[in-house]
């Protein structure tokens, strides 16, 4: 049975850059996505075809998602780069780890034999990322949508005793966010990877079928859930925008 370890494992050392599996999914994640966009935008006509037409069909329920959300057609293709890419790229990684195959792959390193490739959400330093990066766009792009000085007021707000103990509980909101956010998609994404080694171990044929396709809707769910917090998170940090 395959070793089930927390941590991603290390498959080389460069320079004292530890190379894990779980980066080098992500690696592959991202230059498949990369090659993927590049393929896209070469075909792209303007009578479409079926992918172009799924493509812009999936596009445009998601700006429209977005508009329900932000209550502006403009703000959903201002901040849509951003949150489109937080749930695609999260999605393909998540996909990318549940492929049958990914996890036969070994690799004889130091620490003896170990998996090639791991599900990069199944790594906390991955999903920790994540979250600080989400956290950290929406705080900055609030800052240019109201001003720097007022959305930082919102933290540190000395008008008044009140004010300023609200401010601090949304500063701890904010960094609660961040453990929320990382901690929620790395669980279910670890979890599901526990139950397919040990069902896959347990009963390797057609049985694993209902549990893989399960963990596929899991990990849709996980992307999905990660990029409408960022969009609700910008919502609320732009807000004040429109008054």
């Amino acid at each position: 049975m395959e070793e089930i370890s927390l941590k991603a494992q290390e498959l080389f050392n460069i320079g004292g850059f530890s190379m894990t599996n779980s980066f080098l999914l992500t690696l592959v994640a991202s230059l498949f996505l990369l090659l993927g966009a590049f393929i896209v935008n070469r075909r792209i006509k303007i009578i479409p075809g079926k992918l172009q037409g799924a493509l812009e069909m999936g596009t445009e329920s998601f700006l429209n998602l977005m508009e329900s959300t932000l209550g502006s057609a403009k703000k959903a293709e201002k901040y849509f780069p951003l949150v489109a890419t937080i749930f695609i790229f999260i999605l393909a990684s998540n996909f990318l780890g549940l492929l049958p195959g990914v996890g036969s792959f070994t690799f004889y390193s130091g620490h003896g034999e170990v998996s090639l490739f791991r599900s990069p959400a199944s790594d906390l330093n991955f999903t920790l990322a994540f979250a600080v990066i989400s956290v950290l766009a929406t705080n900055v792009l609030g800052m240019f949508a109201v001003g720097a000085f007022p959305h930082i007021s919102k933290f540190l707000n000395f008008t008044n005793p009140i004010n300023f103990f609200i401010g601090i509980l949304e500063l701890i909101s904010e960094l609660a966010k961040v453990i929320s956010l990382s901690f929620r998609l790395f669980g279910n994404v670890f979890a599901g990877e526990v139950l397919l080694t040990i069902i896959f171990f347990l009963v390797p044929y057609i049985i694993p079928l209902p549990f893989l396709f399960l963990e596929l809707f899991v990990g849709l769910i996980q992307a999905f859930i990660f990029a409408m917090i960022t969009l609700v998170s910008i919502s609320l940090h732009t807000a004040l925008h429109e008054h």
